[in-house]
């Protein structure tokens, strides 16, 4: 993997975790409010987790675990 290519998988990260806990604080702020309707809950909710996986795969390919 090339410095920019490692580079460029940083900023995802970066940007994913940044979007992940934006869709996190949205959610608890529609559910403490009460204004958000089941179906619009379920696909914010459906978007995190998303996020999360995507999340997950960067951080595998940019901390790879070494068996030693």
């Amino acid at each position: 993997m090339t410095r920019e290519e490692r580079a460029n998988l940083e900023l995802e990260l970066v940007a994913k975790r940044q979007e992940h806990s934006d869709l996190d604080a949205a959610i608890h702020a529609l559910i403490s409010t009460g204004t958000a309707d089941t179906m619009m809950l379920q696909r914010l909710k459906k978007k995190k987790l998303m996020i999360k996986d995507r999340i997950t795969q960067l951080e595998d390919i940019l901390l790879p675990d070494i068996i030693a």
